[in-house]
């Protein structure tokens, strides 16, 4: 990676599997949303992101070039660049290329492979730019790397819409873990999808080409992968919709007849209609969210908005 030294952290495989157990065993089973990216999940995703129906990339893209300027502007001279979930950093050089002498970049990703190529890119075209690269479930406690030398204000990157995949107690959680990490001077500029047409969201997470189907459904390929589970994908099917009664988009891969899954050496088993829960995706207004990020010890500096109001890029600072 053009001498640029990764950090790995990934978690231990053993680690998954108890994970991946202790949701297939619960009541409605689930698997984390965070196991979509392995190499095939991530390049599906980047698909998913340039579909007609997928809203929510364009919009952000719209308003970060928009008010690119704006935004480096209020992070400020000589930050340090901390992005959770960075996967191709498309948006992130919209920002690096209006940003005022960043100190450090450091890309936060749990998919090795699409890491290594992104940071190995970004390399080329920003030669200038320190970049510290961590492969990592970035939900957790991480230790993580800093420049050399003098080092400005940390401020987190968190686009996407990738906050509305935790439910709004364990969001408040990461995001005061995420305050922690950036410190009193901190600040954050985060993705947040806002509340639409119920259609359009339906159309967003069921689109003609089945790419998200085929993004959920590879979950089970990695499971099978990479502990030993026997899933038949041809027996199960992609399933998404809006639940007003929690505002979010659930993901589900439903069971097409009963059956028993090998998992490890775990028996797990499906009756007919019974699904697994894959991702929530929960949908704001500016108020809920303003309200949402001052109980994490946050404050929301700006907010700007596509001219459809379908998406928001939000600027928040440390309460």
């Amino acid at each position: 990676m053009n001498g640029i030294s990764l950090h790995d952290l990934a978690p231990k495989q053993s680690a998954s599997l108890e994970e991946v157990l202790r949701g297939l065993r619960s009541p409605q089973k689930e698997l984390p949303c965070k196991l979509f990216y392995d190499e095939v999940g991530s390049q599906l995703f980047e698909q998913i992101t340039a579909l007609d129906e997928y809203y929510p990339t364009r919009a952000e893209m719209r308003i970060m070039r928009a008010a690119g300027a704006e935004v480096a502007a209020r992070l400020g001279p000589e930050c340090l660049l901390i992005e959770y979930g960075s996967g191709s950093s498309t948006k992130t050089r919209i920002l690096l290329d209006h940003l005022e002498r960043p100190v450090g970049y450091v890309p936060i990703d749990i998919s090795r492979e699409q890491l290594q190529r992104s940071v190995a890119v970004l390399a080329d075209d920003y030669p200038h730019l320190r970049v510290l690269p961590v492969c990592a479930d970035y939900t957790g406690l991480l230790d993580l790397p800093t420049p050399l030398g003098p080092t400005g204000r940390r401020v987190a990157y968190y686009p996407g819409s990738t906050i509305g995949n935790f439910v709004p107690q364990d969001a408040k959680r990461f995001l005061a873990r995420i305050a922690e990490v950036c410190g009193p001077d901190g600040g954050l500029l985060i993705g947040v999808d806002l509340k639409k047409d119920p259609l359009m969201l339906h159309r967003a997470y069921n689109d003609a080409l089945g790419i998200t189907a085929a993004f959920n459904l590879n979950i089970l390929t990695r499971l099978n992968r990479e502990l030993g589970a026997n899933f038949a994908l041809e027996k199960f099917r992609h399933y998404a919709f809006y639940n007003p009664v929690f505002d979010r988009v659930e993901m589900h891969l439903v069971s097409l007849l009963e059956q028993v899954v090998r998992v490890g050496n775990v028996s797990i088993r499906f009756e007919p209609g019974e699904s697994i829960w894959t991702e929530g995706s929960y949908k704001y207004n500016l108020h809920e969210f303003a309200e949402l990020a001052q109980t994490a010890g946050w404050h929301v500096e700006h907010v700007w908005t596509d001219d459809r109001t379908l998406f928001s890029v939000q600027y928040l600072e440390v309460s």
